[in-house]
């Protein structure tokens, strides 16, 4: 059985753009190093509402950002100057370290009239040493993440190790985090190695030791756990974990092993000290609860 069972909790983040969250959970802010997970859509983005559905520039520190699509296309761009189209079955991961600022837009008519938008993005927390790093992004497509399948099993690693595959997403610390569809009755193991697991449903239902979950249902697992998992039905899960960081604090966009980090960051975003990224800085999300302008793009240092 799972020691822990989370129900995602909606949001409407504007624009028809509809999202699921996750984690953070009241009981569980983390699973390994993962502290923030939203699945948003499907949805489709009418092109009257494109720009109230974009994500404009934000800012982050102490994490990296892993955005994964099932359908759809976004364009992401960042303070670093990259200008990136994310498509299904690739990964974007940007690593905050320090500090960045980026985008995301629903910007190709094409793909929007074809097919809704639907995608993972989940937050990973840095150690403690590589909280001030510096920032960096890459971008993998599907060609450098294996795939597996078997038995009515289907499985991409979308980064760290499990079940035998690697791959060359760069991480910072030890992880797993993996893209899995299960065909009707078949049976899944979890994978072993890792302290703290958890299955998230996206689509589908699953049993867990004869327990029937749904889709929107997170179930954490201890290390020690070896359930019987069955797909009733067809079912698409995320599995995700690895080993714990310790305690970090999360505010808004910032995460940090230190709440004066956290204070630090607030400031510098409101002072214009986080820059905007090049090709996208017409606009920006203020901190939440502070109208005040920042400085404009010209006025930055």
């Amino acid at each position: 059985m799972p020691e822990l069972v989370i129900d995602a909790r909606a949001a409407d983040l504007g624009g028809g753009l509809k999202v699921r969250r996750i984690l953070p959970f009241q009981r569980r802010r983390m699973v390994g190093p993962f502290i923030f997970m939203d699945h948003a859509g499907p949805v489709l983005v009418a092109p009257d509402q494109r720009r109230q559905a974009d994500v404009r520039p934000h800012p982050h520190i102490g994490l990296s950002t892993v955005s994964y699509l099932f359908s759809g296309e976004i364009t992401h761009r960042d303070s670093l100057g990259v200008q990136q189209v994310i498509r299904p079955g690739e990964v974007n991961w940007m690593t905050a370290g320090r500090g960045i600022s980026h985008s995301e837009r629903f910007e190709d008519p094409a793909a929007r009239a074809a097919a809704a938008v639907e995608l993972i993005q989940t937050w990973v927390a840095l150690p403690e040493a590589e909280e001030e790093t510096a920032p960096a992004f890459e971008h993998y497509a599907p060609e450098a993440l294996p795939v597996f399948h078997d038995g009515g099993v289907w499985m991409r690693l979308i980064a760290g190790d499990a079940y035998g595959l690697r791959n060359g997403v760069k991480t910072l610390s030890p992880l797993f985090y993996l893209h899995i569809v299960l065909r009707r009755g078949a049976r899944l193991a979890l994978p072993a190695g890792h302290s703290e697991r958890a299955a998230y449903i996206a689509a589908g239902r699953l049993d867990v030791d004869g327990h029937t979950h749904d889709a929107g249902r997170m179930l954490v697992f201890g290390a020690a756990e070896n359930p019987a998992i069955v797909a009733p039905e067809a079912c698409t899960l995320l599995l995700l974990g690895g080993e714990p960081l310790g305690e970090r604090f999360i505010w808004w966009n910032f995460v940090s092993s230190r709440r004066d980090r956290i204070e630090q960051a607030k400031a510098d975003w409101k002072a214009g000290r986080i820059a905007l990224p090049p090709a996208d800085h017409d606009e920006f999300i203020p901190l939440p609860e502070d109208p005040t302008p920042r400085p404009a793009p010209e006025a930055l240092s």
